[in-house]
C-alpha cells in the first residue's frame, strides 16, 4: 500500500513537472527571448535615428535657405546691374515669384536698397542671421519650425558668397519651408524604418544561432529532464565551445548526471531503511526475549556467570535501546539526550570490555582521566558516541597490523574539565585518515576510512555531540594516527535551580 502510494506521489509530482514546463514554454516568437530581442532592436536603433535626425533636419533647413539667399542673391546682383534704371514693377513681381520671396534686400558697402518688393508685411515674426549659425541654434530653430511654423513671415539675411562686405535679405514666408522639412522627416523616417528592419534582421539570426538556440536547447533540456530526472538519455550532452553558454552546458550536464546519482543513492537508501525498520522489528523481539532468558543467568552460583552476567544484561539493554531508536534516525532526527551527571571512568570502562580487544593482538587500551570526573550527558547516547570512535580505531589498528606487525598499536582515551566543558579526546597510532574520508568526514555512506564501511559511526557520534549542543572535530598531528576531540558543555543552571541546590547544601 506505501509503495503504490508513494509511487502515486511520484507520479503526480511528475505530471505537476510536465504542466509546469508545459505552462513556461514560450507561446510564439514575440513570446520567447528572440522575439523581444528583434523589438528591442528595431526601438533602439529608430531612438539612435531620432538623435541623428534632429541634427540632420537643422542641416537640411539651412541647406534650404541659403539656396533662396543664393537665388536671390543672383538676381539682386542683375538688378544692381541696371542702375540708375528702376525694374519695373510686373518684372519685380516675376523676380519675387522665382525666388519665392516677397522682398529683396541688397546690402552694399553699408547702405541697404531695397531691389524688388510685393506687399510688404506690417511686421516679421522671426528673423535669422545665416552668417554664424551654432548647431545647438540651428537644431532650436529646425524644431520651431517644424512645430509652430508655416504661417509665419520671416526675415533671413547673410552674405553673398565670400563677401562679408555684401549682403542679401529676404523676406518671406515659411510654408514652403515647412513643406520641405516634412516632406524631408518623411524621408528620413522611411530610410530609418528600413535600416532598422534590415538590420535587426541580421542582428537577429546572428544572436538566434549564437546564443538563443543554446539557450533553448538548455531550457529544453531542462523540461525534458524534470519529467524524469532519473533516465539517463535525458542528460544533455554538452558542446564542445568555449564560450559562456557551452560551459553553462557542460555544468548543466554535470548537475544532471550528479542529480541522477543522489537520486539514486536516495532510493537506495530509501529502500535499506524499510529494509532496517522491518528488520529492527523482528530483531527486537529477538532481542526481548533474551532479555527475559538472560535474566535467569542471575540466579546462577557459577562465579563466571556472575561476573558476566551484569553486562551481559546490560549490553541487551543497550540492544534493545538501540533498535528503539533506528526509526528516529531513519526520520532524519535523534531523540533528545536524557542529561544527568554520569561517571566517565565507568562507561570508559564498559566501552572497553564492549569492544573485547584480543590480549594477543598486541593493541593497548589506555584511559587517562580523574577517577571522579563527571559528565553532563546522556550516558547511553555518550557510550555510543565513544564506542563507535573507539571502535573505529580498533578496526584501523587491526588493519593496520597486517601490514605494520612490529607497530605500536594504542588506544588513547583522556578527558578533562575546564571549567564547565568536558573535553573528551580518542586518539589511535594507527595509519590515520584517507584523504577521501577527510573531504567526507561525518557524512553517511561516503566519509568511511575502510573498504566496506558505511561512515554511519561518525555520522551519528556527530548527530549525537550536536544534540548535547557540544562539538567533534578531527585534530590534525604531527605524528601518524587518528585523533578526535569531543567537547560538551554542562547545562546551563537556572538561578531558582542555583539557590534552591546552595539552599540544601548549606
Amino acid at each position: 500500500m506505501d509503495s503504490e502510494q508513494d509511487r502515486n506521489v511520484g507520479e503526480g509530482s511528475k505530471a505537476e513537472a510536465r504542466g509546469h514546463s508545459r505552462f513556461y514554454r514560450p507561446t510564439g516568437i514575440f513570446g520567447g527571448l528572440s522575439g523581444k530581442l528583434l523589438m528591442l532592436t528595431v526601438v533602439f536603433i529608430l531612438l539612435a535615428e531620432v538623435l541623428i535626425f534632429v541634427p540632420s533636419v537643422a542641416n537640411m533647413r539651412l541647406r534650404w535657405l541659403e539656396d533662396r539667399l543664393n537665388t536671390a542673391a543672383a538676381a539682386a546682383i542683375v538688378i544692381d546691374g541696371l542702375q540708375p534704371v528702376e525694374l519695373p514693377r510686373a518684372l519685380q513681381k516675376e523676380t519675387l515669384m522665382a525666388t519665392g520671396t516677397r522682398a529683396i534686400v541688397l546690402r552694399k558697402d553699408g547702405t541697404s536698397r531695397l531691389l524688388a518688393t510685393a506687399e510688404m508685411p506690417a511686421s516679421v515674426d522671426e528673423q535669422y542671421d545665416l552668417s554664424d549659425v551654432s548647431l545647438p541654434t540651428a537644431m532650436r530653430d529646425a524644431l520651431d519650425t517644424l512645430l509652430f511654423g508655416g504661417n509665419r513671415i520671416i526675415r533671413v539675411f547673410g552674405p553673398v558668397g565670400g563677401d562679408t562686405g555684401t549682403g542679401i535679405e529676404v523676406v518671406l514666408k515659411d510654408t514652403r519651408l515647412r513643406s520641405a522639412m516634412l516632406a524631408y522627416s518623411g524621408s528620413v523616417l522611411f530610410v530609418s524604418i528600413l535600416i532598422s528592419l534590415f538590420t535587426a534582421t541580421l542582428i537577429f539570426f546572428a544572436i538566434n544561432r549564437m546564443m538563443i538556440r543554446p539557450i533553448r536547447r538548455l531550457t529544453d533540456s531542462m523540461q525534458t529532464y524534470s519529467d524524469d530526472p532519473e533516465d539517463p538519455g535525458r542528460v544533455l550532452v554538452p558542446d564542445g565551445g568555449r564560450d559562456e553558454l557551452a560551459v553553462a552546458g557542460r555544468h548543466l550536464a554535470s548537475m544532471q548526471s550528479q542529480l541522477q546519482k543522489t537520486l539514486k543513492q536516495q532510493k537506495n537508501l530509501a529502500a535499506l531503511g524499510l529494509a532496517v525498520s522491518k528488520i529492527n522489528h523482528d530483531m527486537r523481539n529477538i532481542l526481548s526475549a533474551a532479555q527475559l532468558m538472560s535474566d535467569r543467568l542471575v540466579d546462577v552460583d557459577d562465579p563466571m556467570v556472575k561476573r558476566f552476567a551484569p553486562k551481559l544484561l546490560r549490553t541487551i539493554d543497550r540492544a534493545v535501546g538501540y533498535t528503539t531508536e533506528v526509526l528516529s534516525f531513519g526520520q532524519t532526527s535523534e531523540s533528545a539526550p536524557r542529561r544527568r551527571r554520569v561517571h566517565l571512568l565507568e562507561l570508559i570502562d564498559e566501552v572497553r570490555d564492549i569492544l573485547a580487544i584480543d590480549p594477543d593482538s598486541g593493541i593497548e587500551f589506555v584511559v587517562q582521566m580523574s577517577p571522579d570526573l563527571e559528565v553532563d550527558a546522556d550516558s547511553e547516547q555518550l557510550f555510543r558516541i565513544i564506542h563507535n570512535l573507539c571502535r573505529n580505531a580498533h578496526q584501523a589498528l587491526v588493519a593496520f597490523a597486517e601490514t605494520s606487525p612490529d607497530s605500536i598499536r594504542r588506544i588513547t582515551v583522556s578527558a578533562r574539565r575546564i571549567g564547565s566543558v568536558v573535553s573528551i579526546t580518542v586518539d589511535d597510532t594507527g595509519p590515520g585518515m584517507p584523504q577521501k574520508a577527510r573531504e567526507n568526514l561525518f557524512t553517511a555512506f561516503r566519509g568511511s576510512a575502510r573498504s566496506g564501511g558505511t561512515g554511519l559511526g561518525l555520522a551519528i557520534a556527530r548527530e549525537l555531540v550536536l544534540a548535547h549542543g557540544g562539538t567533534i572535530a578531527l585534530v590534525e598531528k604531527p605524528a601518524a594516527g587518528t585523533q578526535f576531540r569531543i567537547e560538551i558543555p554542562d547545562r546551563p543552571v537556572s538561578l531558582d535551580d542555583y539557590r534552591s541546590r546552595s539552599f540544601h547544601e548549606n
